[in-house]
């Protein structure tokens, strides 16, 4: 099975290890950390297109991680992940 994020991105639902909210979770040191490292690695990809409101932690092959920032709030990638329609 497979999520699809916004802007034409999917990833393998076996991939993802948390999507958080990104609102909620920016207030943290922790996280603020995390997002600045992951980006500096070259890490983080914003397929939000605007304003993202989410960000979603994937394993990736050739990384150790992957952040995918997307417009989708939590709630429309949990429903999405639990519905289990998009398969390829």
């Amino acid at each position: 099975m497979y999520l699809h994020m916004g802007q034409n991105e999917i990833v393998s639902d076996h991939r993802i290890i948390g999507i958080f909210d990104l609102d909620k979770c920016s207030y943290d040191k922790r996280t603020r950390e995390y997002l600045t490292a992951a980006e500096a690695e070259g890490v983080v990809l914003d397929v939000s297109g605007d304003l993202p409101k989410s960000f979603v932690v994937c394993d990736h092959p050739y990384h150790r991680q992957i952040v995918y920032l997307s417009q989708l709030n939590t709630t429309t990638l949990q429903k999405r992940a639990e519905s289990r329609k998009l398969e390829l």
